[in-house]
């Protein structure tokens, strides 16, 4: 029976009571973003998830496997100094929404010390992809003398930040995860315990050297993240409920949990290489005020007026990201050369036609163009944020490409800039050069494409391109780059082994492994690092764990440069042979005849289509005429993996 009430948690709720919350994954992800860009999005989020943490995780693994949909289980430990419990709804709610299973694991009441000390807890399971220590301030204030005094607080804090150094230290050397600790709010409670002011200033003071102590621990070890609680707070809502948390120990206010497991949902999604690439924006009421169609250019505003400025905040906004990597481009509705007069000589402008990869101002639906936007840039859509102040768009674009993330404006402009960084879309763990110039580097496509579409064949198009390739051993500048290539890089991924920095930083310090990173230019610029390759050696043989090439650079003869270099390399050391595989995914069909294209044989192939490979070494494939490589490693490894 359908209900009056038609919002998308009592959907959510009737998904539930027609028992297809386990059965019908997809529906459920598309529920979530519905009900986190509501007005109540994180509360109705924390409902949600009460609802679905109810279901069975094997259950919809199994579901899932029947019916050929992807579900990734993420094993969550979670640990703290109070009741921690009330947050597992909102993360279970969060995790969803992103295509995740959430497995939570909850310790008990006040165990974090041991948790954190104990090889044996479930924070230490080898399961376990994120480690939660959510700390409050009870952590500090149960441990002084009553009454106590700010000197009892500072000795407390640098005791206690001594300790959970020290522990950290301790986890980050045993453990696999991802160790996720907080900053900590100080309540008017304490600050208003001391009746003189000069001794609150300094309880202030020692409590934000603690919190910025805690900061630095992400800085110290690679595998820690600290989330600063302090701009969730700041976003608005009580940071406690004195009642729950004198009567249940419930240190942190549910707002304020339910704002920490959406910045854990972020983080999920940055450690799986998920950040969305390209910002494709729509111009009318968009980036600027009016529609340019009908007010003419005179007409529009991105400065000067009332509702100008708002536009222009988010035009600077957008730049900003533009400046961080993010790839931007335009999907709009209008006249192409009325946009391009506009954005090269409206003086209300902050972006400028430069700016952007592609723009796609036409009259073609925006589903198609957000097509052929990807097509362009030799990118999938599921890299792509939209954003759009028409529900009618927005709309169209979630249902028929609901891979896209969609950010629904309105006809308020001062929450454009809000709404566009609400849900952490580009978040990356570190910003390399590449991301820095990726931007350019799309750009540089364009001209790549003119110059293709004038060449006579491929053959002469590559040979103009005048193509350079550098193989060089990974060294630490290069980690967080080679890292995200295997966390981001889906299409050419030969066997999608992700692998965070501390995993690379392994292989390069163990001398049976070999990384190599592949950076190549060509006439129109450097791409920079654009790929990887990991091996190993064993038993006098070298067995290649995976490469991965940013699909900017596909089909270019770059990848057989490497592997013809590597093979010759593995020759001349005197190894046996090569070995290869290829793991199938649903993005990576294309490099499924890598190996056999390079001379390799067949050897097995097992249950999912896993394929491996040999390759003798008798006959090694030359290197493509119109790729020059150099190479570092020949001689620096000379006689290490042989």
């Amino acid at each position: 029976m359908t209900t009056v009430d038609q919002s998308p948690l009592a959907r959510l709720r009737e998904l539930g009571a027609a028992g297809r919350l386990t059965e019908d994954h997809a529906a459920v992800a598309q529920l979530l973003s519905q009900i986190a860009s509501g007005a109540q999005g994180l509360a109705d989020l924390t409902r949600a998830g009460q609802i679905l943490a109810r279901r069975d995780p094997d259950e919809i693994l199994r579901r899932a496997t029947d019916s050929g949909e992807t579900v990734r289980p993420v094993t969550v430990a979670v640990t703290g100094h109070s009741t921690i419990e009330p947050l597992v709804a909102p993360l279970t709610a969060e995790f969803a929404r992103h295509g995740y299973l959430l497995r939570p694991s909850v310790g008990e009441f006040d165990a974090y010390l041991r948790d954190l000390q104990d090889p044996s807890s479930h924070l230490y399971s080898r399961d376990t992809e994120l480690a939660l220590v959510v700390l409050d301030p009870q952590m500090i204030f149960d441990e002084l003398p009553k009454p106590w005094s700010v000197a009892d607080v500072e000795q407390t804090v640098t005791a206690k930040m001594a300790q959970l150094d020290r522990l950290v230290g301790n986890y980050v050397r045993h453990a696999k995860a991802t160790l996720v600790l907080n900053t900590v709010p100080l309540h008017r409670i304490h600050t208003h315990s001391l009746v003189d002011l000069r001794s609150r200033t300094r309880l202030s003071v020692a409590w934000r050297s603690f919190n910025t102590a805690l900061l630095g621990l992400s800085e110290k070890y690679a595998r820690v993240q600290v989330i600063d609680l302090d701009p969730l707070i700041a976003e608005g809502g009580p940071v406690h409920d004195q009642r729950m948390a004198v009567y249940a120990k419930v240190q942190l206010g549910d707002e304020v949990l339910s704002r920490y497991a959406r910045e854990v949902g972020h983080l999920i999604r940055a450690l799986h290489g998920r950040t969305k690439k390209v910002l494709v924006v729509d111009l009318d009421n968009t980036l600027w005020d009016g529609i340019l169609g009908d007010d003419g250019a005179e007409g529009i505003a991105a400065a000067t007026t009332f509702r100008g400025e708002a536009f222009g905040l988010f035009q600077r906004t957008v730049q900003q990201l533009g400046s961080q990597g993010v790839v931007l481009a335009i999907s709009s509705k209008n006249d192409r050369e009325a946009v391009l007069a506009v954005l090269r000589d409206h003086p209300d402008m902050v972006l400028r036609d430069t700016d952007f990869a592609r723009i796609n101002a036409n009259w073609e639906p925006k589903d198609t163009n957000l097509t052929d936007i990807a097509a362009r840039l030799n990118l999938g859509v599921d890299s792509f944020v939209f954003a759009d102040d028409s529900s009618f768009e927005t709309g169209l674009v979630a249902m028929s490409l609901p891979s896209v993330a969609v950010v629904c404006l309105d006809d308020e402009p001062a929450l454009h800039t809000s709404k566009l960084l609400a849900d952490g879309w580009f978040d990356v763990l570190d910003l390399t050069d590449e991301d820095r110039a990726r931007g350019e580097l799309y750009r540089g496509e364009a001209a790549r494409s003119d110059l293709l579409a004038g060449a006579d064949s491929m053959a002469e198009y590559l040979r103009q391109l005048g193509i350079r390739v550098e193989l060089k051993l990974v060294e630490q500048p290069d980690v967080a780059r080679v890292a995200q290539l295997t966390l981001r890089t889906n299409q050419f991924n030969l066997t999608t082994q992700r692998w965070q920095q501390a995993d690379v930083t392994d292989r390069i310090n163990d001398p049976d492994h070999l990384v190599l990173s592949i950076r190549s230019a060509d006439r129109f610029g450097d791409n920079g690092v654009v790929g990887a390759l990991f091996a190993r050696r064993d038993d006098g043989e070298l067995h290649i764990e995976n490469m991965v090439l940013s699909c900017r650079v596909f089909a270019r003869g770059i990848e057989d440069a490497v592997m013809g270099t590597l093979l010759a390399y593995a020759r001349d050391s005197g190894l046996r042979a090569v070995h290869g595989r290829y793991l199938p995914t649903a993005k990576n069909g294309k490099v499924r005849e890598f190996y056999p294209a390079q001379g390799f044989d067949t050897v097995a192939e097992g249950a999912g289509g896993e394929l491996t490979f040999r390759h003798d070494l008798q006959t090694i494939p030359a290197i493509p005429d119109h790729v020059r490589i150099t190479s570092n490693f020949l001689d620096r490894v000379e006689g290490r993996l042989a």
